[in-house]
């Protein structure tokens, strides 16, 4: 990669600075150089990186895609919420020398990462910190700065101790190795040893038999356990010797417990594991509220951005406001809003580009508030506007088999698998884009299903005489083309229950606020689970959260509503729960009910707890053992250091609903010990969202947030386990984590 390399950084159209940007020898860090003050400054580190991509693909190169040819630009795009850096090099060599070099860089993170990875990298980049003279060597005085940024409030006597203990060559410094030795001496995880030693013999390895011993005994694994042993100790011992004699040292020991494998979260269950061949309505589904806008609601920045970024975390219902704008091309903003706007088209394209490349290409679904030019332009019998995933109606596709059918139930995301469902209004019924309009729909040859069928025939006699102005209104305002291209998701209102239960389609689809979900919860709590056995429901944030807040997604999921559109722009608690649930199953955005919620005779009621068929309550208990190398409060004084304590919230059933936490530590963010022990129980775990919070505790005003990790109880694994801290955004903070122990009893 070239180094020193002077290149534009953009921010618009008629903001264009020109830095150099140079790679540092650590092959870690970026940094820039303004041309005009001379003035050096870090500009980001490549573990901030996720991907770059080449050409004009963001709306800032787009806008100057006449003056600088594609060739020459590239974006980075960051993990989180922060902004990418949009750039153009001074040629196509450069720009591809950039390109490439950074992405070899960030290659190996598409690998799982092992805790010795994790650890070097961790190590290299605080060394980098502290050396301040930059000569590749670390006194005294450096490595105490170092403690304070690295969150330890350690004696200086048994600092200097272990500085001397590693400077093998007494010059005084730290260099290479020897800091290595130091940290290794810094980061002694005593509790570790203890656990290690308790199953060992000799104190020094776990044989094979030892190390079966302690994965029945304590980590629970029942199946294939020898097996599962030979395969720790081939992954996670360093040793050869110790790995050909089928024996795991305190080393491995430790990278065994920082690894998937000795994560909380079953790592089975990161894959794609439940049944994927039920109707749609029987899952959870991942969905957005105004996806395109990456602030708030009322002068926020509408962006392909918040697309992309929405389709990576596994979301699957997505929204595409489309409005008349200048020569009949439809725009996608907030309308009646002060919301910058964004072609149409440009969506579209992005949707082709990211809607399947989750594990699990599952359909997708959304768009509405389409304006009749705008429906004629990106809705035309031509189709060129729609990416294929789009499912035209009028083929041989599953959507007519199944109708045809006469199926009773929404097809399943296996059959609609790299499909993309739009939702919105329609001009009639399903039946009729089918087959032609009419007020009959089809003849059904099964005689077990006449009766139904010549009902439904009395029942579309008496919906069009009630709702026949209404048609009409629908299709003076509505093209006809993108009419047919609604197919399982038509919008209908919601007018209660028993209207619901005896009228309602599998086709079709009605939206609710959160405030009259919540009326609905209380007060016909079980109908509404009932309703959603068999229907498609989405909630939406009221119109008062301009500042793009959310609303707690859980109590919707409580009663089996299936598409819960969040603000995805903001992080939070909410945000939190909606990526703790959906991080499982492949991250495909689809997530199964629970049994008793797909039963459209079930008697749940989720203020009723006793009302759950199944086995009685568990006892969840957690033993908060200890903490390792938690980040510093964003933005707090130089040489401050935090005072962790340990939350764990308990998100489910208003039964359910819990949080206890542990005491603070002082001074400690580096390896706090906590060692208390919290117990929920859980009426309906099947629900059940659990969060850990850490905070830096402050006597005089709010605790500051450290990190978190939200999991579905399901994908618990019980046992001593590590917790990978999350930040605000939801972005991985290595290596910080907890170390805890978990059981669960009945």
């Amino acid at each position: 990669m070239q180094q020193g390399t002077l290149m534009r950084k953009v921010k618009s159209k008629s903001w264009k600075k020109q830095r150099y940007f140079k790679l540092q020898e650590d092959c870690m860090t970026i940094w820039y150089q303004s041309k005009r003050t001379g003035k050096t400054e870090s500009a980001f580190s490549i573990s901030d990186v996720e991907t770059v991509r080449e050409g004009h693909q963001s709306e800032v190169l787009q806008s100057v895609a006449e003056e600088f040819p594609p060739e020459r630009c590239f974006t980075i795009v960051f993990y989180g919420r922060r902004g990418n850096l949009d750039l153009i090099a001074g040629s196509e060599e450069e720009a591809q020398c950039w390109v490439q070099g950074l992405r070899q860089l960030i290659e190996p993170r598409s690998f799982p990462l092992t805790f010795a990875l994790v650890s070097s990298t961790w190590i290299r980049d605080w060394f980098q910190k502290a050396d301040k003279n930059k000569d590749g060597r670390m006194n005294f005085k450096e490595v105490q700065r170092l403690l304070k940024m690295m969150n330890v409030d350690m004696n200086e006597d048994h600092a200097l101790r272990l500085f001397q203990d590693a400077d093998k060559s007494e010059s005084g410094t730290l260099e290479g190795e020897e800091f290595v030795l130091f940290y290794k001496a810094l980061t002694q995880r005593e509790e570790v040893l203890s656990l290690f030693q308790e199953f060992s013999e000799d104190g020094k390895k776990l044989t094979l038999l030892e190390l079966v011993d302690f994965l029945r005994e304590e980590q629970l694994e029942d199946e294939g356990t020898e097996e599962l042993a030979m395969e720790l100790i081939d992954k996670y011992e360093p040793s050869e010797t110790a790995r050909a004699r089928h024996v795991l040292s305190a080393d491995g020991f430790l990278m065994y417990l920082c690894s998937p494998e000795g994560s909380i979260f079953n790592p089975q269950h990161r894959a794609l594991w439940q049944d994927m061949s039920q109707p749609l309505c029987h899952y959870f589904i991942s969905s957005s509220h105004n996806t395109y806008l990456i602030e708030d609601q009322i002068c926020g920045q509408s962006s392909i951005e918040g697309y992309i970024r929405a389709l990576k975390r596994g979301c699957r219902c997505l929204e595409v406001d489309c409005w008349d704008g200048p020569n009949g091309e439809p725009m996608v903003y907030h309308g009646h809003t002060f919301t910058s706007k964004i072609p149409f088209r440009e969506v579209v394209s992005t949707l082709g580009k990211y809607a399947f490349k989750v594990r699990h290409p599952s359909p997708g679904a959304g768009g509405h508030g389409w304006s009749l030019v705008g429906e004629d332009t990106c809705a035309g019998g031509s189709w060129s506007c729609w990416p294929p995933a789009v499912q035209d109606p009028r083929g041989q596709g599953p959507y007519r088999c199944l109708v045809a059918q006469g199926a009773s139930l929404y097809p399943t995301p296996q059959e609609l698998k790299h499909k993309i469902l739009l939702k919105g209004k329609k001009i009639g019924r399903l039946e009729d884009t089918l087959d032609g309009p009419g007020d009959e729909v089809p003849d059904v040859s099964d005689d077990d299903n006449g009766a139904e069928a010549e009902e439904e025939r009395r029942r579309a006699k008496v919906r069009g005489t009630q709702h026949g102005s209404a048609l009409q209104k629908d299709k003076e305002t509505l093209a006809q083309a993108l009419s047919d291209c609604v197919i399982y998701c038509k919008n209908v209102p919601f007018r209660g229950f028993q209207e619901a239960r005896s009228h309602s389609r599998p086709s079709e689809i009605s939206s609710l606020s959160e405030a009259k979900a919540r009326k609905l919860i209380r007060d016909e709590g079980n109908e509404f689970v009932r309703h959603n056995a068999s229907q498609l429901t989405r909630i939406y944030p009221s119109g008062m959260r301009t500042d793009s807040s959310n609303y707690s997604p859980q109590e919707m999921w409580n009663v089996g509503c299936q598409i819960v559109a969040l603000n995805f722009q903001t992080a939070g608690t909410e945000m939190d729960l909606c990526d703790g649930l959906f991080s499982q199953n492949g991250c495909c955005g689809y997530v199964l009910k629970p049994p008793f919620m797909r039963d459209e005779e079930t008697l749940f009621n989720p203020s009723d707890p006793s009302s759950r068929e199944g086995p009685g309550p568990i006892t969840l208990t957690i033993q908060v053992i200890s903490g390792q190398q938690l980040p510093k409060v964003a933005n707090s004084k130089e040489g401050a250091i935090i005072d962790p304590l340990v939350r764990v919230e308990i998100y489910g059933v208003s039964a359910d609903q819990a949080h206890q936490e542990t005491k603070y530590i002082e001074n400690n963010g580096f390896n706090p010990h906590w060692d208390e022990t919290l117990q929920f129980q859980l009426h309906v775990p099947e629900l059940a969202l659990i969060r850990f919070v850490v905070e830096d505790y402050d006597k005089t005003s709010r605790n500051d947030f450290v990190g978190q990790f939200t999991l579905a109880f399901a994908n618990i694994k019980p046992g001593y386990r590590h917790i990978h801290l999350l930040s605000k955004d939801g972005t991985s903070i290595p290596p910080s984590s907890l170390f805890v122990h978990i059981q669960i009893t009945e």
